[in-house]
């Protein structure tokens, strides 16, 4: 487990496709930053969260170097998921075991060296913040949807793994309540980066790295006027959020005029 040991992680520059040197010297994350990843598709977004997960040392197509608190990591933490501290949940990924919920979790704290029935209702609770169906416990991996099952390996990951560092490819597309992921990720202090084209994520992150033609063009720290923009963003979601609530709850949307005549009042 993880949660004894402070973990900072060093990017080194690699190159882009023309073969040419990153512009920047290094690119640290510390316990708490939140990090947003953005470009077109196909600019090397999830090449750079892979270098991340993989501890890359030159040994990938992009040639980054990950340093593990200033240093190369042993090969011990890049082979061995328990020693690496780092968790990478894409919009792709799946769990391969076909297990209940609760068994799935209680396998994995074992594993852990941790045995605590408390520990399997605290991490469905909180993956249930993150989703809007419901999970519960008794209901098969295999059944959760995509959205649920990246919620339960969020709420894996920071309660069980106690992972410090979080790489989350595109979790907007999964219906997730993000400003709940971000405010329980800032809470138990861990570092995240999320790879997203959505702009509410990527104005409220504390730095936001630009990708082109498979490089990191630029690392811009938000200031000044985006500060005003971050509220009317933040407002906007909020709204489309509710909207997409009730959508999926069924609520109808009468015209003005019929809902006037129901309640006496004028439209």
């Amino acid at each position: 487990m993880h949660s004894e040991q402070t973990y900072e992680i060093t990017i080194l520059p690699g190159r882009n496709r023309d073969g040419e040197i990153e512009g920047f010297d290094q690119i640290l994350i510390r316990p708490g930053d939140t990090i947003s990843i953005v470009g077109p598709t196909g600019s090397g977004k999830s090449a750079f969260i892979n270098d991340i997960e993989v501890l890359a040392q030159d040994d990938t197509v992009t040639g980054r170097s990950i340093l593990v608190n200033g240093n190369e990591p042993p090969e011990e933490m890049a082979r061995d998921p328990a020693r690496k501290p780092i968790a990478l949940i894409t919009q792709n990924t799946q769990i391969i075991a076909d297990l209940s919920v609760g068994k799935f979790l209680a396998l994995h704290i074992r594993a852990r060296d941790t045995d605590a029935r408390q520990l399997i209702d605290r991490t469905i609770a909180l993956a249930n913040e993150f989703t809007g169906e419901k999970i519960k416990e008794s209901v098969r991996i295999s059944s959760l949807s995509g959205g649920q099952t990246r919620s339960l390996l969020i709420a894996d990951a920071i309660l069980v793994g106690q992972t410090p560092i979080l790489l989350l490819d595109e979790i907007e597309n999964a219906g997730i309540n993000k400003e709940r992921v971000i405010t329980c990720l800032r809470e138990y202090q861990k570092a995240v980066i999320f790879v997203t084209h959505d702009p509410y994520l990527a104005l409220i992150t504390d730095r936001r790295i630009i990708m082109k033609n498979g490089a990191v063009s630029a690392v811009i720290e938000p200031k000044g006027r985006e500060k005003e923009i971050v509220a009317t963003v933040t407002g906007m979601d909020a709204s489309l959020w509710d909207l997409r609530e009730k959508i999926r709850a069924g609520e109808l949307f009468p015209d003005r005029q019929t809902s006037a005549k129901k309640t006496g009042v004028p439209a």
